[in-house]
């Protein structure tokens, strides 16, 4: 329940809190979207600082809303913020990261979410026990200090080197991977070989002509675009923001309630969360991540169908705080099984494909279209989370238990179609995973090696200097025919 002016108080019904919820991914939508133009124009750090500040007037609308309409539109600005960021983040990166840690470091951010999702929980639990508009005005609020936190701590870090050479800034480009991988010495020969790398991609993609959107329709390049919109749809197929989302939905069907009841079976899952992500940050660059993604759908369709399993066999409709709602009762082992199911489920997804949802997208591309091809594969995330917030509160409100077999499903489909199409990534450099997808295999993706790309200070700079002088040939010929 919130409150829109003193006095005055209402509980959306499922209809309209399908509504409210959504607005944030709707926006999220547009603001992946408009990376594509963003990240490449002004650079990705500009991009990150610039998704800050607008997190800040989307918090002011929401916490100074007086109408429904008003934070909507507070919680639409605030999502082309999220959307922006959940897009360039990933990119940025996985552009400023060394291929032995690129995956624990892209990992982190599906972790600050977790932490996110976890401090916010607690706040407005806190603030729930506050009379008045403060009991949602303060949440709000509260929201604009890590976005004024990462706007300011972003004037310090550095600029991509990738864009920096992709924008004839080589010196600078240069210095900072020295900075980043080599201490300071650009003759460290990891700095050298990304370096190297960089160049002979970008002297490559120049060859090719003026960037384009049509870029993504070229050999090869929608296969990647694909695979990276899908993985951010089998993302939110999973289930994962339903139990996020609605978990009192899901606890009051276990016959869970009260405030108390909610806060202590919430509160386990959000810290799960946070600290199942831990291992797969730890390890992502030692598992890899197709075995991450196999074995989370796997495991998170299973529970998934234990838990709307239980609920079909054991519950039945009944009112809750004047709610008509599916629920256990009478059946206390049955109601504990629906939560370690849960726990089970939220575990699965934090420590595979959580993480490597916002990873392997990252890690597709090429570098003349790595911006444009992220936001398609980031914004694709947000329409289904947008979808499934407006749709959820009414599936569970008509059709309950069935709600999580349907998830459960897609999680076996998501499983079919990783271990058809998805080739392992782990390991290589950006530059290094285009001979992946030049190995075809794209329906027998295991058939492609864990070596398969990597190279030598020396191949590299070799393949550099044939671009070179077939780039000088060229411009002999052109002068020659000028």
């Amino acid at each position: 329940m919130y409150e829109c002016r003193p006095n005055v108080s209402f509980q959306p019904g499922s209809d309209a809190q399908g509504a409210i919820v959504a607005a944030m991914p709707a926006g999220s939508l547009v603001g992946a979207l408009m990376v594509t133009q963003l990240a490449d124009r002004i650079g990705r750090k500009k991009t990150i600082i610039l998704s800050g500040l607008i997190w800040v007037i989307g918090s002011i609308l929401q916490c100074a809303s007086v109408n429904r309409g008003m934070l909507v539109v507070g919680r639409i600005i605030s999502g082309i913020s999220v959307g922006i960021a959940s897009a360039v983040v990933p990119i940025y990166q996985s552009e400023i990261t060394e291929p032995r840690i690129r995956g624990r470091l892209v990992s982190l951010q599906q972790w600050s979410i977790t932490w996110g999702i976890l401090i916010q929980y607690f706040v407005q639990f806190g603030c729930s026990y506050i009379d008045g508009v403060a009991s949602f005005r303060i949440p709000w609020g509260l929201q604009m200090i890590p976005a004024i936190f990462l706007s300011a701590g972003m004037l310090i870090f550095p600029e991509s080197p990738r864009w920096l050479f992709d924008h004839g800034r080589e010196e600078e480009a240069l210095e900072i991977l020295a900075d980043l991988h080599g201490g300071g010495d650009p003759n460290i020969e990891l700095v050298l070989l990304e370096f190297e790398e960089i160049k002979e991609q970008v002297l490559f993609e120049r060859t090719e002509g003026a960037k384009s959107y049509l870029d993504l329709l070229k050999p090869g390049m929608p296969r990647r675009v694909g695979l990276g919109m899908a993985l951010q749809m089998w993302s939110q197929l999973s289930g994962m923001n339903v139990m996020m989302y609605y978990i009192v939905y899901v606890f009051q069907g276990a016959g869970i309630t009260g405030r108390r009841g909610n806060l202590i079976s919430a509160s386990v899952q959000y810290v799960l969360n946070v600290v199942l992500t831990i291992p797969a940050i730890i390890y992502i660059d030692k598992w890899g991540r197709r075995p991450m993604l196999l074995a989370g759908t796997l495991l998170m369709g299973f529970f998934l169908f234990l838990v709307g399993g239980l609920q079909g066999g054991f519950g039945d409709w009944g009112e809750v705080d004047g709610a008509r709602v599916w629920v256990i009762t009478g059946h206390d082992s049955i109601t504990k099984g629906v939560i370690v199911c849960s726990y089970f489920f939220v575990c699965s997804f934090a420590i595979t494909m959580g993480p490597v949802s916002w990873t392997y997208p990252a890690e597709l591309f090429p570098l003349k279209v790595r911006a444009k091809a992220v936001s398609i594969s980031t914004a694709t995330n947000w329409v289904f989370n947008f979808a499934l917030a407006w749709a959820v509160p009414p599936g569970l409100s008509n059709i309950a238990w069935k709600t999580y077999l349907i998830f459960g499903t897609f999680n076996f489909a998501a499983f079919i179609h990783i271990f058809f199409m998805y080739p392992e990534t782990v390991g290589r450099s950006l530059e290094e995973v285009e001979d992946i997808f030049k190995q075809g295999h794209v329906f027998t993706a295991w058939k492609i090696g864990k070596h398969v790309g990597k190279k030598t200070l020396e191949e590299v700079v070799g393949k550099t200097k044939e671009l070179e002088g077939g780039k000088s040939s060229m411009s002999d010929d052109h002068d020659e025919k000028a």
